[in-house]
């Protein structure tokens, strides 16, 4: 990725340019010290002249009022506002008209910034006051006083906090009176700017210390550059938080979210004192010290998908290069392309205008349609369909053109979400809401309803990242979430009443991937790449889930290292200083969970087999996997046979046990045991009328007091739960102290000849009755 730039040959300022912004993705406007207001067009190169401003107004900083307001997203900004030299921050309208000058600052007034509502503005000054006005320049508060100029401010994602600088220091501020404030020691030097993301919540800072510098919403450092040659003078995000740019003495660099360096331009600019991003992210603009205004548009853009890969050549047009057999195809489009994605056999292409859906097989005859809404600022692909989403809202639509669903949910900011904060798989979309951090919002694709119950997932601690498994059921698709706290969190989609369990697989997670054929997690904790080869294995058997990962050292990678795709057994990473890092993993794996997907239980146990023969040291793993699936499919011959081959003798006896249990719904029940699942084993049997079968379950497991709730209540072995309660207590040597228990033994002596007389009875009538079911008269006849 670099920037292609472009500059006038004699610059239409005749002094230095203090300030640029975007109103739409064609139209910029700058202001410098000669007191002139500039419309531009980046397309033609074209500058015509606003209005010329008195010539005691010298401008400093422009920021437009944002565009998209309570639901109604107007097609450009409106005004602006300007804050300059003596003292004054003046409302501006679009023609150059002068709504509003107010008097806000001893000095100059070095930054004014509007919230991302509009409902606020934040300037600061030379005074070292930080101050709040309303929507029509009204002072509602002086927020800080500082004995030192406050150069640059920023806004927190949902504008209740306000970053500002402070000499060497930045400090986070939130609104509320008495909250507690957050400052550190960001540089060596005085800081010039900061900016504040709003998709992805980290902090950009810059100085005369010569470096620019990323944080996190809580000031720990997450990259620190090394030294320029001159003070950096300018520092902005693109909206979606993917990019941001850096300004100095003829120099313009671009760079990644987590900090390193796309590509370098040395520009003849003088130094670039403020930088602007267009709305949708493909461009930005410099203000220069030579009167200048620097265009750049972000161009060689690369996507790759097993044997294809993509390049953005020019503006419009796409190179893809099949690395198999070296061919190459140019895709030429009408408007700029803004955003692409690659995945699934498909290639789909936002522009300013349209979609297009190309085929991976077919280059020639992509699938075209107009866009709802104006800018897309992320596109999510899924086997199936693909999710588009803007301004707007969150759109479903199917790779043949078809608008599938709309979902929606309350207190919507689609602005706002990224890759990490939606996911999408065939047949659900999971979002996470940024008003409550601890929730997730779960639809189904295909209605755009929300998913069981209607009542979104809640977690304890807020939630950073979320993914969804990709194949399978519907009803046991998982979402693997990280928190606050980098822990690894699996629970499943499907809610109805119950409340499901929210397991933890992981500790210290940086980053997680779903595989695109099989659901096999991958993640990277702490300094370990681990894979969870069959993360279900928490529901079926906890015990076994160390049995079934892999993990290697990951020191290689380097600090902060981010998973960016996981395609068949190869998992690509990205290091910290932007070099990519390719992973094989084993693909039997993937071809067990095929095996099981498709109920081949032979096949599976041969693949097992094949594994062992070769004397890999993945076989345990391999077995440890299959006696999972095996157990969750009710197939427990073949668990018996993979419990074996892991030495787990003590299941291996139980799942004989089953095997020899009179009913299938006694079977059922005891595979629910063998999970974990009480509640639920308990309510199959009584469901299916064995009171006496449920009553022994509870007392298996000493769970007394439910045991004689259910005998009481069914007004049956109420003495068997006091005869095995009574030995119970006279094996350990203790005296009954339960009062219920008490009450009900009262007079009643204990019987053993009659107590296994009525077990005998009650096993001998489970066995009557399941031999008079259809199923049973069914095998019989079959077997004749």
């Amino acid at each position: 990725m670099r920037l292609k730039t472009s500059l006038l040959k004699e610059p239409k300022h005749k002094d230095l340019v203090s300030c640029v912004g975007w109103t739409t993705a064609d139209e910029l406007y700058s202001c410098g010290d000669d007191h002139q207001l500039m419309r531009w067009n980046p397309v033609t190169s074209e500058a015509a002249r606003v209005v010329k401003l008195p010539d005691d107004v010298y401008p400093i900083d422009l920021h437009w009022f944002p565009r998209g307001i309570g639901g109604k997203k107007q097609s450009q900004a409106e005004s602006f506002v300007l804050t300059s030299s003596d003292g004054k921050f003046h409302l501006i309208s679009k023609l150059g008209r002068v709504e509003k000058s107010v008097e806000a600052h001893g000095g100059a007034v070095l930054a004014g910034r509007w919230n991302y509502e509009g409902t606020a503005l934040v300037t600061a000054g030379e005074d070292g006051q930080v101050k709040i006005w309303s929507k029509s320049g009204m002072l509602r508060s002086t927020l800080a006083q500082q004995g030192a100029a406050v150069y640059s401010v920023a806004w927190a994602p949902d504008s209740d906090k306000v970053l500002y600088t402070s000499g060497k220091q930045l400090i986070i501020k939130p609104l509320q009176p008495n909250a507690k404030v957050l400052q550190w020691k960001a540089h060596d030097g005085l800081i010039l700017k900061t900016d504040w993301n709003s998709v992805n919540d980290v902090i950009l800072s810059a100085g005369e210390d010569c470096r620019y510098k990323v944080w996190d919403s809580f000031g720990r450092a997450l990259y620190n550059s090394q030294p320029h040659e001159y003070p950096i003078t300018s520092i902005a995000w693109a909206l979606d938080g993917e990019l941001f740019a850096v300004g100095s003495f003829n120099t313009l660099r671009l760079c990644d979210k987590t900090g390193w360096s796309y590509a370098l331009e040395k520009p003849n600019t003088g130094s670039i004192f403020a930088i602007s991003w267009s709305s949708d992210g493909t461009q930005l603009a410099g203000a220069c010290g030579n009167g200048q205004v620097i265009f750049a548009h972000v161009v060689e853009q690369r996507w790759e998908w097993k044997n294809l890969e993509i390049t953005l050549i020019k503006r419009r047009t796409m190179k893809v290069h099949n690395v198999a057999n070296d061919a190459v195809d140019l895709l030429e489009f009408r408007d700029r392309v803004i955003k692409a994605s690659l995945n699934y056999g498909y290639l789909v292409v936002s522009t300013s205008l349209q979609c297009y859906v190309f085929s991976t097989k077919n280059w020639n005859t992509p699938l075209i349609f107009d866009l709802k809404e104006g800018t897309v600022s992320l596109i999510l692909q899924a086997e199936r369909h693909f999710l588009l989403v803007d301004g707007g809202g969150l759109y479903l639509y199917s790779y043949e053109g078809r608008l599938i669903s709309s979902p929606k949910y309350p207190g919507m900011r689609t602005d706002i979400l990224n890759s990490k904060t939606v996911s999408l798989s065939n047949d659900t979309l999971a979002v996470k809401d940024k008003a409550d951090e601890k929730v997730i919002y779960i639809f189904e694709a295909l209605s755009g309803k929300p998913l069981g119950d209607g009542k979104p997932l809640t977690h304890k601690t807020e939630i950073v990242e979320i993914a969804l498994d990709q194949k399978g059921l519907t009803s046991e698709r998982k979402i693997a979430f990280i928190d606050k706290n980098r822990d690894l969190f699996i629970t499943s989609v499907k809610r109805f009443g119950k409340e499901q369990k929210i397991v933890k697989i992981g500790t210290m997670v940086q980053s997680l991937a779903w595989n695109d054929a099989s659901n096999i997690l991958c993640g990277i904790q702490d300094s370990r790449f681990t894979v969870w080869y069959y993360p279900n294995t928490v529901y079926v058997d906890k015990d076994l889930l160390p049995k079934t990962l892999y993990e290697r050292d990951a020191s290689e990678f380097s600090r902060s290292p981010q998973i960016v795709s996981f395609v068949g057994s190869r998992v690509t990473v990205r290091r910290a200083e932007g070099s990519l890092v390719h992973l094989r993993i084993s693909p039997y794996p993937g071809i067990l969970h095929g095996h099981a997907g498709a109920s081949a239980w032979e096949h599976g146990v041969r693949l097992c087999r094949f594994v062992k023969a070769t004397a890999t040291d993945e076989d345990q793993t391999l077995w440890a996997c299959l006696a999972a699936m095996a157990v969750a499919n009710k197939d427990m011959t073949t668990a018996e046979i993979a419990y074996a081959a892991i030495g787990e003798i003590d299941k291996v006896q139980y799942i004989n046990s089953i095997k020899d249990l009179p009913s299938k719904e006694s079977r059922l029940a005891h595979m629910l045991l063998f999970s974990g699942n009480t509640q639920e084993a308990e309510t199959l049997l009584l469901q299916s009328g064995l009171v006496y079968q449920a009553i022994q379950v509870n007392i298996n497991l000493y769970n007394w007091e439910r045991a004689l709730d259910l005998a009481v209540k069914h007004r049956t072995h109420v003495d068997t739960v006091l005869a095995y309660r009574q030995k119970f207590l006279e094996d350990f040597g203790k005296k009954e102290t339960n009062q219920r228990f008490l009450q009900y033994a009262e007079g009643l002596e204990v019987d053993w000849d009659k107590i296994k007389a009525k077990i005998e009875m009650e096993i001998a009538k489970e066995r009557e009755r399941a031999a008079a079911s259809p199923a049973a008269r069914t095998s019989v006849t079959v077997q004749q």
